[in-house]
Parts: structure tokens; C-alpha cells; sequence
């Protein structure tokens, strides 16, 4: 409430202005404001943030931001309290004309994660507009012959404002002749008019010249004036008569031109040319009824000749004198009110904002992907439209307030089966027929790094020929991965052990972006048959991080693996924990397996109950399992002109057994030469 209290030269006024800001959330969680128009610039309108239950650290970080469709920048928010304040002029009128309800709405939107608020700050009205009269003078004339209590219109104020605001009271300046008649109807329309007290004199008084005034019904009270000019006419004293002062037609908007709206009927009691009758529009009849209507002036026909669109205006009042051919002329009165009623002729609209896209294959259920809003310019139930959305995706619609909705995720999605979805969103109204618009919406999903690298086949045979020359390609393995781009990159390694007094990487390496595997010296099979690695299939939780699979090696922590080991009462199944001697927090994070650039020694083999064996610093199990490690490899060596058995292989990927050694015999090379031939592949690209 602010009270100003002036005083100047004795004589005092107080200035009682209330300012009532109101903020109240209605049952749909909208927040509502009002505020008076003409407030200055920073006047308070509401605690928005608290009020939507945001806190004042957020709203920066989250990118709070207002938008008003076709309101600028009226109201503002301070991001430091989170207080709504009027920024600049407010003017009621210019907002909703004589609109009795007048809003404007807010849309706020936050980030982080996208949420959108509504909004509506009712504009309250205050009396800042006077009474105006469109003529600066009022002409009348009157004849002579006129009896005493005849009425004759004129035309009154209008006042900007609405509500007690725009009411007006009229005021006649003092006449011994005429009178004040003020008459409102059923649809609060004031009718005013000179009432005629006592008969005139032409002769004595030609000329009356009155002053009318309107004043409203605001506080303070404003009020304007117009002179009003009556000429006494002599002579033909019948003026011609409506059946009715007012008439009441309703018809449908788009009519064809040419259509007739009504035929209007008037009488006069004066005979001969006194007696005939023309029709007109009334001088003061608004241009925008010419330009949609004409009145045929000897039938009073009044026809359609431009088309009624209900949209843009859908009541007309229309005042029409029927005047007689009499010297000076007379002319009767009476208002057509022509109510314009809507048919279903407009299409819904579409729009699309704050598009989150691409959205992610791990989005949470829920997400926004975007903000709909839907508009009809009809009303009643052409107006009313529903969304839906087509065909059947793993998004819905989320309707948020009265014609607004959000796409959001309704279900998992899954980048390698669909990556991307193309929706239609279809708008419809009520009407009957009804009429729809549609709009795509290309919907396209975004990688994460979900599956694990595999191979072709779970195990790889190679036999290689003894004395091969170093650096000789004995075979190329090949792993594929489901993901995009940079999840899809893939690194190959070999799991380091030691080969009797030999460390693997000794014998064969292998090409971390190309697979090809290398024997990195001649091999000698009677130093060595056998040079194999029994891993299981990846962990379905093994992953690569985008770096790793560039090539990138970092600490490595993993756990339940398995070994098998020969022992005298036969295969004894372990489970040792393969862990990192790097101290944590690099630790945590899951590398590529033990070989890939990682030194041994960094390596700890322990072993579960059952056996106490451990390994030293430096060592590795003749035998073990690493989870999610990309290759085991075996290698048996075979000799010059010997023959080859089938045992002697490198093998890729999981072992499902022991294979047990096959003896050779000696001697019969010759039957050792064809199994050679029969067995044998070429140790060339694969």
C-alpha cells in the first residue's frame, strides 16, 4: 500500500493509491501476479523464485530466463533476490483494449534439467483515460412541428479503461427546451438523447447550442465534453418510425458476399414525398461496416460485401436512419446488432522450442527432449485441440499446462538396434469436421560406450613352421565393437607371462590398432612345441574408456580370475585376484589386461583358500584367466622335415579343455610327411 499526501495553497488533496500485489498458485501449479498498469519502472510484483521454489544460488547456473510472447521486456527478473519487477511502461489498454480480464504470460525456463513454468500476471486497470466523444460537435435537427417528449439520439462517450472505470454518467448543460435521456440495454450498452421539453419556434430561436458531459466513475473522476448543435427545421414534421429501436441478427462467418443479413422496415406518416423513405448507415457508423456491409436504400436490405471472419472481429453495431424525402428531410433511427458466429476454419498451429537433441541412449526415463505448444484461432470447441504422437516410439506427451506438452523419454532406448526415430506430432481440433496439422520431429540418439569389444570366434588355430625369419606375421585376429566413433575404437594386447626362462613378449607381439600378430625371433621347436593362453569370454561389465581404446594405458585393478593349474592329484581350479601395485586413485580404473604396456612386476597374483601358493614379485602363473582381456595365445613350434601334429597350434580367445600332447613317433617320415601336407596351413594374412 503506498499513501502519497500533497497539499498546495491551503487547499489539500490525499492521494490514496493502492497497490495490491497478490501471487497465489491455482490447483495446476501456475503462479499468478497483479500489478497495476502505469507502474514505474522497478515497482515490486512477486517473490518469483521463492514462489516457484527455486533457490536464488540456481538460477544462474541454470540459466533462468523469461519469455512473453508479444510482450517484450514489461517485466524483468532480478537473478540476485529472484523478485519480478516491472522494467518498463505498462499500458492496460494498449495491451487487451477493452478486454474486461487482462494477463500477461510468463513462461520461465531453467536448465539442468529443463523444466518450464507458467506464469500469469493480471494487469489491474486504473482510471488514466478520460471520457472522449469522437465529434468535436453534435449536429441535430429538429423540426418545428416536433411534439413535446420526442427523443433524438446522440451519440455517446467512449472510455478506454473498463470496469467502474469506464462507466459513464452524462450531464446536459441547462436548456429550457430540451432534456437529457439515458437508457442502458441488456448488453450494458448506454443510449443517450435530447428529449424535446416544450414545443420550438423557429422564428424566435433558430439555433440551440448545448454543452454535453461525460464523466466516469474512477477515482479520481475524469471527464470530457462536446458541444451539441440543434437547428430547428419547419415544414415536413413527420419523421419515419422503426418497428423496433433495436435489432438482433446472428449469422456465420465466411458467408458468400451478396448475402442478405436482414430486412429493415420503417414507416412514415407524412404522405407524398414527405412520406418516402431512404436508408442509410448513420454518418457515424464505423468505416470497417461499410466496408463489410451496404444497406440497398429503397428496400433497407442490409448484405454481406467482404468476408466476416469471426477471428478478427465478431460484433457489429450498426446504426441505420430511414429518412424521408420531405423539405427539410426527417429520419428515423434504429441499431442492427449483428453477432458473427464461428465455424471451424482454422487450422491448428505447431510450435517447437528448446530441443535437447541428441539425447542420449542412457537417458533417464522422464527426460525432456522437448517443449510443445498447440494454438487455434477458433473458439468454443473448434478451438479445443488435443496432441498425440505417431508411430509407436519410446517417447510420449506430457501435457504441462492448457496447450502446452513435453516430449519425454518413455521407455530405454538402445543406440545399436534404433538410431534414430522420426515422430510426428499431430494437433486436432474439436470441431466437426475436424481439422489437424502435423510436425516431424527427427529424434536422433546419441552413443554411450555399452558394449564390450568381440571377437569372431571364441578360439584361433595357427600352425607355424620352426626357424621362421624374425619379425614374420604368423596371423591377424579381429575384434569388432557395437558402439559409434570413438566407442567403437578398438586396441589389441597380449597378457605377459614368462615362457620357461622367457618372458611371451619375447617369442610374439602383436599390433594394438591392426591385430596382426608377429613371431619377434625364429622359433625352435625342441626348445619349445607349445606357447598357448585358458581366457574366459569377456565380464559383461568390462569396458574401454574412450582414451584406452586410443591407445592410452593407464593403472589396472581386476579381480575373478580363474587358474588352473596341474597339480599331483590332478587339474586344481583356482581364483587369485590380479591386482595393481599402483596406489590409489588410479587404481580404480579398469585397464587393458596385464601385457598391455604394463611392466609385471606391478603386477600381485594372489590365491584363494585351498591353495597357499603365491606368486613372487615378477612372477605369473603358468596358467590363468583374466576377465575381458581380448586374446590368449598358444604356440607350439614344429621342426624342420618333422611332422606336424595337431597339437602344435597358436590359439586365439577361450580354451574349453586341456588338450592333451600327442606323442610323436619317430621314424616313418614318410607317413609323417603327409599329415604335414594335409594339416599344415601357410603362415601368410589370415
Amino acid at each position: 500500500m503506498v499513501i502519497t499526501l500533497e497539499g498546495r495553497l491551503g487547499s489539500q488533496h490525499l492521494l490514496l493509491s493502492l497497490l495490491i500485489l497478490t501471487a497465489w498458485k491455482a490447483g495446476s501449479g501456475q503462479v499468478r501476479y497483479s500489478v497495476p498498469e502505469e507502474a514505474k519502472h522497478g515497482t515490486f510484483v512477486g517473490r518469483i523464485a521463492q514462489d516457484l521454489g527455486l533457490e536464488l544460488a540456481e538460477l544462474v547456473p541454470r540459466l533462468f530466463r523469461l519469455a512473453s510472447k508479444g510482450h517484450g521486456d514489461l517485466l524483468e527478473v532480478n537473478l540476485q533476490n529472484g523478485i519480478l519487477f516491472v522494467n518498463s511502461r505498462i499500458d492496460r489498454e494498449e495491451l487487451c483494449g477493452r478486454t474486461l480480464e487482462c494477463s500477461i504470460h510468463l513462461e520461465v525456463i531453467v536448465d539442468r534439467p529443463l523444466q518450464v513454468f507458467h506464469v500469469e500476471v493480471e494487469v489491474k486497470d486504473i482510471n488514466d483515460n478520460a471520457p472522449v466523444f469522437h465529434l468535436k460537435e453534435q449536429r441535430v435537427r429538429i423540426s418545428e412541428s416536433r411534439l413535446p417528449d420526442s427523443l433524438f439520439p446522440l451519440e455517446g462517450a467512449s472510455d478506454a479503461d473498463v470496469g467502474s472505470n469506464s462507466i459513464l454518467t452524462y450531464k446536459l448543460s441547462s436548456s429550457k427546451y430540451f432534456a437529457l435521456d439515458v437508457k442502458t440495454n441488456s448488453d450494458d450498452n448506454t443510449q443517450i438523447g435530447l428529449v424535446l421539453r416544450k414545443s420550438l419556434d423557429r422564428e424566435e430561436v433558430p439555433e440551440h447550442n448545448l454543452l454535453l458531459t461525460a464523466t466516469d466513475e474512477g477515482k479520481p473522476e475524469l471527464t470530457g465534453t462536446v458541444q451539441v448543435l440543434v437547428t430547428v427545421l419547419d415544414v415536413n414534421d413527420n419523421a419515419p418510425s422503426f418497428e423496433q429501436t433495436e435489432y438482433e441478427v446472428r449469422i456465420f462467418e465466411n458467408l458468400g458476399n451478396g448475402t442478405v443479413v436482414i430486412r429493415l422496415n420503417a414507416s412514415d406518416r407524412d404522405e407524398g414525398v414527405n412520406g418516402e423513405i431512404s436508408y442509410s448507415f448513420n454518418s457515424l457508423v464505423p468505416a470497417m461496416v461499410g466496408d463489410q456491409f451496404r444497406i440497398d436504400p429503397n428496400t433497407g436490405e442490409i448484405v454481406t460485401k467482404g468476408n466476416l471472419d469471426f477471428e478478427k472481429l465478431n460484433l457489429y453495431k450498426i446504426r441505420v436512419d430511414a429518412t424521408d424525402k420531405g423539405h427539410p428531410p426527417m429520419a428515423g433511427h434504429c441499431t442492427v446488432v449483428l453477432r458473427v458466429l464461428d465455424i471451424n476454419d482454422n487450422v491448428p498451429q505447431i510450435a517447437l522450442t528448446s530441443l535437447s537433441l541428441p539425447i542420449r541412449e542412457d537417458a533417464q526415463l522422464g527426460t525432456v527432449i522437448a517443449l510443445i505448444s498447440v494454438s487455434d484461432l477458433d473458439s468454443g470447441a473448434n478451438g479445443q485441440v488435443t496432441c498425440s504422437l505417431t508411430p509407436q516410439v519410446p517417447f510420449k506427451l506430457v501435457s504441462t499446462f492448457k496447450n502446452y506438452y513435453s516430449l519425454v523419454l518413455d521407455s530405454a532406448l538402445d543406440r545399436e538396434s534404433v538410431a534414430n526415430y522420426a515422430l510426428v506430432v499431430t494437433a486436432r481440433d474439436g470441431g466437426s469436421p475436424s481439422l489437424s496439422a502435423t510436425a516431424s520431429v527427427s529424434v536422433e540418439v546419441a552413443d554411450v560406450n555399452d558394449n564390450a569389444p568381440a571377437f569372431a570366434q571364441p578360439e584361433y588355430t595357427v600352425f607355424v613352421k620352426e626357424n621362421n625369419p624374425p619379425g614374420c606375421h604368423i596371423f591377424t585376429v579381429s575384434a569388432r565393437d557395437a558402439d559409434a566413433q570413438e566407442n567403437a575404437l578398438v586396441s589389441y594386447s597380449l597378457v605377459e607371462r614368462r615362457v620357461g626362462e622367457r618372458a611371451l613378449s619375447s617369442y610374439v607381439s602383436v599390433h594394438a590398432e591392426s591385430g596382426k600378430v608377429y613371431a619377434l625371433q625364429p622359433l625352435d621347436h625342441e626348445e619349445l612345441e607349445l606357447l598357448q593362453f585358458q581366457p574366459r569370454q569377456p565380464n559383461p561389465d568390462w569396458r574401454y574408456s574412450a582414451s584406452l581404446r586410443a591407445g592410452m594405458h593407464s593403472s589396472v585393478h581386476l579381480e575373478e580370475a580363474g587358474i588352473l593349474r596341474a597339480g599331483p592329484g590332478g587339474p586344481d581350479q583356482q581364483w587369485p585376484t590380479v591386482s595393481s601395485a599402483t596406489p590409489e586413485p588410479e587404481a580404480g580404473e579398469v585397464s587393458p589386461p596385464v601385457g598391455a604396456g604394463v611392466n609385471s612386476n606391478s603386477w600381485t597374483f594372489k590365491y584363494g583358500p585351498g591353495n597357499p601358493k603365491q606368486s613372487g614379485p615378477g612372477e605369473l602363473p603358468d596358467k590363468f584367466i583374466i576377465p575381458g582381456s581380448p586374446a590368449i595365445i598358444s604356440i607350439r613350434q614344429e621342426p624342420t622335415n618333422s611332422q606336424i601334429d595337431k597339437s602344435d597350434f597358436i590359439t586365439f580367445g577361450k580354451k574349453e579343455e586341456t588338450k592333451k600332447k600327442k606323442k610323436k613317433k619317430k621314424g616313418n617320415k614318410t607317413q609323417e610327411k603327409k599329415e604335414k601336407g594335409n594339416s599344415t596351413t601357410d603362415n601368410s594374412d589370415q
